[in-house]
């Protein structure tokens, strides 16, 4: 699947929400996840393994009955992961049951991915800093969904940042050396 990118407006960079931060890398700003718990309030951050030279989004995960662990990169729209164990041949359709790594409580919810082709009712949930913020991604491995939900910026610009996939092909010429 090809994904586009899509420059992040202005005004989010001058209003950037608690939980992101900017990265600029060969004359490209970068929006990255700084900040993302679950809802407990555990810290889902971690710097023991670094994707892109960046903490990554630690979750316990079960796909197609392997379980383990599985390593997201914390860079807003990129859809590259590490994994604990050998997920061997995964179909295009599993789904990836999470949950928090510190106290093991399910990140699933109920979602509705609105991606061409993908079906999937299931979710992930992740809650940024403020009393509403969260991240919504859709459960299904290999798909790009994923939404913002913030309540101090406007809607419109939200959905604008929540549509952003930053790679796809041509990742190694846009990191190279990162």
């Amino acid at each position: 699947m090809k994904l586009d990118k899509i420059e992040i407006p202005e005004l989010f960079k001058r209003n950037t929400p608690p939980g992101f931060k900017f990265v600029n890398w060969k004359e490209h700003d970068f929006l990255v996840v700084d900040s993302i718990f679950c809802k407990h309030g555990h810290n889902l951050l971690d710097s023991s393994v670094t994707i892109h030279g960046q903490p990554s989004i630690k979750l316990e995960v079960t796909i197609e009955e392997r379980n383990g662990v599985m390593f997201i990169d914390a860079f807003w729209g990129s859809h590259a992961k590490l994994f604990s164990f050998f997920p061997g041949f995964i179909h295009d359709h599993a789904l990836v049951e999470a949950s928090c790594p510190h106290c093991r409580v399910s990140m699933m919810e109920s979602y509705s991915c609105d991606e061409e082709d993908c079906g999937s009712d299931t979710g992930i949930v992740f809650y940024l800093p403020g009393d509403h913020n969260r991240v919504h991604v859709c459960a299904k491995l290999n798909c790009p969904s994923h939404r913002l939900e913030i309540i101090d910026v406007p809607n419109d610009l939200v959905r604008t940042i929540s549509h952003i996939n930053f790679f796809g092909e041509g990742i190694d010429d846009m990191f190279g050396d990162f």
